[in-house]
């Protein structure tokens, strides 16, 4: 019996190169494996006729193949095709680098594949389909069959069959919640639902099981906040700061006025510096709302109170942004604040010479991400810290960058727009302001949805903003091609663009790769020495590039529509108009709908509280709002109404017994620790 916290190597047929594999996926342990929940299943209905296939649908089909497979080179790819008929029409297969299915695939032999369908030279053509012999599928047709996100070399039946092994060869966990909760509200045991969310034998199980994990996920989120709250509340700051002039002539200087809601917010902030208690507040404010500035004031206002302030983001690309932009303009405004940079991908002699210069306070502000919070980093009167799209940072991270200082104040801000009954009870531990107004010399983004079929009119488009000095970035969900994963994928896609944009500069970028290379990548992006960017999500967050005009998003049905508008917010950033095409690939009922929110609206608040009304609790696969805090499953859009429940239920526990000292609520305080520090072990340094 293995324990959870073992190495996956422990598992049989997982050596050293299957097991670096996994740990590019962040599975290190097998409680990380069994943590590693399903993306979407499959469920393998009946055969359809092959007259009845549509494009982008995704299913089965059977029969005896007419000739045996052909193999041909292709743009180094070994291409593998067959050709199936029924009486009903004739369906194209296609594979990619698997020539030994040359000996499976022979005339006259009987097999059911499944895949999606798509249009490829006016055929339909199911590409990399699975295949099964007829009894095979109709086994399969029993159950619904997970999928995992994946890497290269490490397909979804490895995953599958790992998660397998470590089920049956796991130490039981303890129920730790108590019994009278999950009869009141009807939950299965927690073993049951991490077992079921893996493989579930109907969609009424796989539902049971989420919920549970759903539940989980909210409860001990919100205790934690509700332990952060106490803390914090109402503490003697030993930061009391004075409002300072040289703060006041830079936002004279600025070349453009603050908003009404800019200079609120801002007043708010100094408010609480200046009021002797320690600040927790967080500020909402829309992609482009002007939140940056703020920042920089509030920094600056600790700096020339002899303090120190630190602001942490959550990208490295984001932060070396940040830092480059305080240099120019306290460049430009002769400000005498020196700010410093932190980062992990720096060299071991840039870290120390930043750890010096933090430690004997020549550095005014730091800039950085999750090394800023590392037990090397020794600060001199840290009196601020400011943690930049918050959402991506867990509660003992919040914590942890807090505990740096003497009790600093401490502002978060995020421009994901959460409807302000969610957020009250996500940021339980802060005061909330929001800035709820755009600079008024911002161009309103131009939107439109669309399907495959318009790509050609969409690189045509963006060849001409191109030429006219424009940029354009490309979004597609995966960084490269995966095993039955119906979506476009960052590395393909870039070959495919240089091809359809000779003479422009096209370029990629991805989680993956190293921070020194994202940093030259953007840096590139930045001096218009690429002109068109394919990326990941990476981009979602904080980049900005003023000349960047188009935003096209593939599988735009894939993501949800809080980050959608995140990635829309990357361009309508300068003088120039700005485009968002959404490219939907999708067959899903209600996918037009979601998407003609964005379509019809730039306003982030109401797209949010738009999504609110749209989902619901059987809408739980692909469109999740990656990141959110710190949930797997959880997503405060579809579970909203349960967030709410959690949230009273917490009150109510807590009221009943603050400590959780009583015998049936003391497993659940011993998971409350262990749920803390593995927020403090999620520190990515």
């Amino acid at each position: 019996m293995e324990s959870d916290q073992d190495s996956v190597r422990a598992l049989k047929g997982i050596g050293d190169k299957t097991g670096k594999l996994f740990e590019k996926l962040g599975i290190f342990t097998i409680q990380d494996l069994l943590g590693y929940y399903p993306r979407e299943y499959h469920v393998y209905e009946e055969p359809s006729p092959i007259g009845e296939l549509k494009v982008d649908m995704t299913g089965a089909a059977a029969g005896v193949l007419q000739k045996s497979a052909s193999v041909r080179a292709f743009q180094n790819k070994k291409v593998i095709t067959a050709s199936l008929r029924d009486e009903t029409g004739t369906l194209q297969l296609t594979w990619f680098n698997m020539p030994f299915l040359k000996n499976t695939l022979q005339a006259g032999t009987y097999h059911v594949f499944y895949g999606k369908v798509v249009k490829k030279n006016n055929r339909l053509t199911m590409e990399q389909p699975e295949i099964f012999a007829r009894e095979g599928y109709q086994a399969m047709m029993e159950s619904m069959q997970p999928v995992y996100g994946q890497t290269k070399g490490l397909g979804n039946k490895a995953i599958t069959k790992a998660v397998a092994q470590a089920l049956l060869r796991r130490q039981m966990e303890r129920e730790y919640l108590p019994a009278y909760i999950r009869k009141k509200y009807e939950l299965a045991e927690y073993n049951f639902a991490l077992e079921h969310i893996h493989f579930p034998e109907n969609r009424q199980q796989l539902l049971f099981a989420r919920k549970r994990l759903v539940f989980d996920e909210f409860f001990l989120f919100i205790l934690a906040v509700r332990r952060l709250k106490e803390k914090r509340q109402d503490r003697k700051s030993a930061w009391v700061m004075k409002a300072a002039p040289q703060v006041a002539k830079l936002m004279e200087d600025l070349p453009y006025d603050l908003t009404k809601a800019q200079r609120k917010v801002l007043d708010e902030i100094m408010e609480d510096m200046a009021g002797g208690l320690v600040m927790n507040r967080l500020v909402q404010g829309d992609v482009g709302s002007g939140k940056t500035v703020i920042a920089i004031m509030a920094l600056l206002t600790a700096a020339y109170n002899g303090c120190q302030g630190a602001m942490m983001a959550p990208t490295e690309v984001l932060a070396r942004q940040h830092y480059e932009g305080m240099l120019r303009m306290f460049a430009d405004y002769g400000i005498d604040k020196v700010p410093v940079l932190l980062t992990g991908s720096m060299t071991a002699k840039e870290k120390r010479m930043a750890y010096e210069k933090i430690k004997s306070h020549e550095a005014d502000i730091v800039v950085g991400t999750h090394a800023l919070i590392q037990d090397k980093v020794v600060y001199d009167r840290l009196a601020l810290v400011i943690t930049d799209e918050q959402h991506r940072f867990g509660v003992g991270q919040r914590q942890m960058f807090g505990d740096k200082g003497q009790e600093p104040h401490v502002l978060v801000m995020s421009a994901t727009p959460i409807p302000r009954t969610l957020a009250i009870i996500l940021y339980g531990d802060l005061d909330i302001s929001v800035i709820d107004q755009m600079p008024s010399d911002r161009l309103p983004v131009k939107n439109c949805v669309v399907g495959t079929s318009y790509r050609p009119n969409a690189y045509s488009f963006i060849r001409k903003q191109v030429e006219q000095g424009r940029q354009a970035y490309v979004i597609c969900p995966m960084v490269e091609y995966s095993e039955m994963m119906e979506a476009e994928n960052v590395l393909d896609y870039t070959k495919t663009l240089r091809e359809a944009l000779p003479g422009i500069a096209v370029d990629f970028l991805h989680g993956k790769m190293k921070g020194k290379e994202k940093n030259e990548i953007m840096e590139r992006f930045a001096a218009n020495e690429i002109q068109v960017l394919v990326s990941t999500t990476v981009i979602e967050v904080g980049v900005n590039v003023p000349n960047a005009t188009v935003m096209m998003i593939e599988n735009a049905e894939r993501f949800g529509l809080a980050q959608l508008h995140q990635l829309r917010g990357r361009v309508g950033r300068g003088k120039h108009q700005s485009y968002c095409i959404l490219v939907n690939c999708g067959d899903q009922e209600g996918t037009s709908e979601r998407l003609d929110i964005l379509n019809r609206s730039n306003d982030g608040f109401y797209i949010a509280s738009e999504d609110l009304k749209l989902r619901g609790p059987g809408d739980i696969f692909g469109i999740r709002q990656s990141g959110d805090m710190e949930f797997k499953l959880a997503d405060i859009f579809t579970d909203a109404n349960l967030l709410k429940t959690v949230s009273q239920e917490v009150d109510r526990l807590l009221e009943a017994d603050r400590d959780l000292v009583c015998p049936e609520h003391q497993e659940l305080g011993r998971r409350l620790g262990k749920y803390l520090e593995s927020s403090y072990d999620k520190v990515n340094l």
